[in-house]
């Protein structure tokens, strides 16, 4: 059905087969209790109220909040590097300084309009493809380093092409004017400008210094608007004086470097000492690496063979166990020993000598470097006091001078020796050392039977010494290595023009996976000049592969190169006459 609507005279609307407005109807009708409405309202008003409670608890009783906020829109805190101390030889000659670099960073939305051309100029100034610029520059982040330690004249062309966006930073890069001469002495820093390796390293905490900051007011560009207040002052690093000596550095280097080629070997190490300070005037180590381009480096050249690496030492503590038999008073420098028939029965284990010497005095088993004679010395000692006098010397115990990657070695405890081993750690197998522990070692020689701590740091004064052996025996002892460098000895290659020496020489075969293979380590220890020893020099040849490997043949001819040079820079006197040395065609070889 049809209905029209009417509208009723009092303007609403009505239906007209009724009669009826629309809000009589029962389903439009609203009956809603009037506390509603009423809370409704009250929600709203407290929801006002502590919105305006909220506004004047920010902006005026604490403010502290949105200024917070609003700071961190345009106030910056600028950190203020710290010039990193420089490290000097004994001499005063810089070994390691800080150079002003830039560090060139980028917001990457602010170069993201750069011109192409400019971003192509950008890339060729920073060494580096156009394809790795703009993967760095495609960054959601604010900051975003494009390069460390850029020379300066390189940072103002990047400057002048004048790149929205691309900003510089002060920083600082080490500089080794010595190269690969120092390199395992003084080490290297990494781009944050901390120590990585050697003297770097081991005194962070003094050359580092103490980086300060400034707060400042910047506009949307970076650029800074305003300084606010100076936060704190840098304390630059302090200076560092090493007692190595640069030109006795430079020789050991050089003729541990014609040692290495000349044997074809895998590689060595060459460490001097003062006798009168301990101090390490030279120490040096072949594979080498220059800290001032270190890409591609490797293990190997990184290696601190002088501290790191052990080995067996060979011959060279022969002298260590005679010693103690006289400090004992078992034999004297004249005993006679029986060395024949070249070999010797221990338990079910032999030893033997390189050559059958027959009957030999204890001196001429120092020169002849007899396995048998010092075996036989060494079974007439207790294994307490042996032990005790290689801990008292260093051996097995790391050394506590402050550089990094220092080893203890080997000595086992005496209670498990047998009588082989006893015998065999006599003339230094079955044992392990550092080249830097059997140097300082031999400082008991040369100083009349005491020792005293090493030091990488130039000092004044010599540190307090422990006593190892008398004098007596100390004098008697120099005596004996004298001989191994003259005609007869091992080591006369180790002869000097115009100074005695003495020392000792060490063949020893390497451990390959716990069996000693093939292979050789040549050492030599000595010091000069014998009247009044000054310096003491410990070398290490790795795989010679010449045409020999004893130790008198590789490492003492080191030893003589370098002890002439140093001796001359030192300006010690000569204690002898003798101008030309005559080394035997038929020179003795030692035992391993």
């Amino acid at each position: 059905m049809t209905r029209s609507l009417l509208r009723s005279g009092n303007g609403g609307r009505v239906a007209a087969s009724r009669g009826l407005p629309f809000s009589a109807s029962p389903v439009l009708a609203v009956k809603l209790p009037a506390w509603r409405s009423r809370l409704v309202l009250f929600m709203l008003f407290a929801a006002f109220a502590a919105l305006v409670g909220r506004a004047l608890w920010l902006q005026g009783i604490s403010n502290e909040f949105l200024q917070k906020q609003g700071a961190s829109r345009y106030a910056r805190t600028l950190e203020l590097p710290a010039t990193r101390g420089k490290i000097t030889d004994r001499n005063g000659q810089v070994l390691a300084s800080s150079l002003p670099v830039k560090a060139i960073w980028a917001i990457p939305e602010d170069v993201a309009d750069a011109p192409q051309e400019k971003l192509r100029a950008l890339a060729r100034l920073l060494e580096m493809s156009e394809r790795d610029l703009k993967a760095k520059l495609d960054s959601d982040r604010s900051f975003v380093y494009l390069k460390r330690q850029v020379e300066q004249d390189v940072a103002d062309k990047i400057v002048k092409l004048g790149i929205g966006g691309i900003y510089t930073r002060k920083e600082y890069k080490r500089f080794y004017p010595q190269g690969e001469v120092m390199a395992h002495i003084v080490g290297f820093t990494n781009v944050e400008d901390v120590g990585q390796e050697g003297i770097e390293l081991a005194a962070q905490k003094n050359l580092a210094g103490i980086t300060g900051s400034r707060r400042v007011i910047k506009d949307r560009l970076g650029r800074i608007v305003e300084d606010i207040e100076a936060v704190r002052e840098p304390h630059d690093g302090k200076d560092m004086t090493l007692s190595v000596d640069s030109k006795i550095q430079y020789i050991a280097f050089t003729q541990l470097k014609e040692a290495v080629e000349k044997n074809n070997a895998k590689a060595a190490g060459i460490v001097v000492l003062d006798v009168k300070t301990g101090e390490v005037l030279a120490l040096a180590n072949m594979p080498t690496y220059n800290p001032n381009q270190r890409s591609g480096l490797t293990g190997a050249q990184l290696r601190n063979r002088v501290l790191t690496d052990t080995f067996e030492p060979g011959s060279a503590m022969k002298a260590f166990t005679v010693a103690l038999a006289l400090e004992r008073r078992l034999v004297n420098p004249a005993t006679q020993i029986q060395t024949a028939p070249g070999r010797m029965t221990i338990g079910t284990a032999t030893i033997g000598d390189a050559h059958a010497h027959g009957i030999l005095t204890v001196s001429e088993v120092i020169q002849k470097s007899s396995n048998i004679g010092t075996a036989k010395m060494a079974l007439q000692l207790q294994a307490q006091d042996m032990w005790e006098m290689f801990t008292t010397l260093g051996f097995g115990h790391q050394p506590r001078f402050g550089f990094p990657g220092a080893v203890a070695g080997r000595v086992r405890p005496y209670k498990s020796w047998r009588p082989i081993e006893q015998a065999t750690m006599s003339y230094g197998h079955g044992m392990s050392v550092s080249l830097l522990q059997l140097a300082r070692s031999y400082l008991v020689f040369a100083r009349d039977g005491d020792i005293i701590p090493l030091s990488f740091h130039k000092i004044a004064d010599a540190p307090a010494s422990q006593r190892v052996f008398s004098e007596k025996t100390a004098r008697e002892m120099r005596a004996m290595l004298e001989s191994v460098t003259q005609p007869g000895g091992t080591a006369t290659q180790a002869q000097v023009p115009g100074y005695r020496v003495a020392g000792k020489t060490g063949t020893a075969h390497k451990l390959v996976n716990g069996r000693y293979a093939n292979k050789y380590i040549a050492s030599f220890v000595g010091f000069a000049p014998v009247s009044d020893p000054r310096i003491v020099i410990a070398v290490m040849v790795d795989e010679p592969s010449s045409k020999s490997y004893y130790g008198g043949a590789v490492a003492a001819p080191v030893f003589a190169a370098v002890a002439a040079n140093a001796l001359r820079s030192l300006n010690v006197s000569p204690d002898s006459t003798v101008t030309d040395i005559i080394v035997p065609k038929d020179a003795v070889r030692e035992s391993l």
